[in-house]
């Protein structure tokens, strides 16, 4: 004999709901963001006497480059000293969003697990 089936509490349903709902509202605090990591690079240069090729301290640079990947290809892209706090600002922003997405989705789930336990209740 089946047991009959309980619905969740809806206390539960309601937090689900309240707590999308604030994630919602983060979305409108975002600012411009883009996909990729800001690095500074130091390099050593081809002349065979400049004191970079021995000695890391001496190197050229700092240089900033933003990278990500477009179709599995590392894309870098030079910027300048003074655009680089401008792509880092944008690149936190970008992991920002994927976190929160991330967690609206798992929100997401368990409230149409437990809408699909009401309406199975009924």
């Amino acid at each position: 004999m089946p047991r009959p089936r309980s619905s969740p509490p809806p206390s539960a349903l309601a937090k689900h709901v309240q707590r999308f709902q604030e994630l919602k509202r983060g979305l409108d605090q975002l600012e411009y963001f883009c996909k990729g990591t800001v690095l500074k690079r130091m390099t050593k240069c081809g002349k065979a006497y400049c004191a970079c090729r021995s000695d890391p301290n001496k190197r050229h640079g700092p240089y900033f480059e933003l990278t990500y990947k477009v179709e599995g290809k590392t894309v870098n892209v030079r910027l300048s000293p003074e655009a680089a706090p401008l792509y880092r600002a944008a690149s936190a922003q970008f992991r920002k969003l994927k976190t929160t997405l991330q967690r609206l989705e798992k929100i997401s789930q368990a409230v149409l697990k437990l809408q699909a336990q009401i309406a199975q209740s009924k």
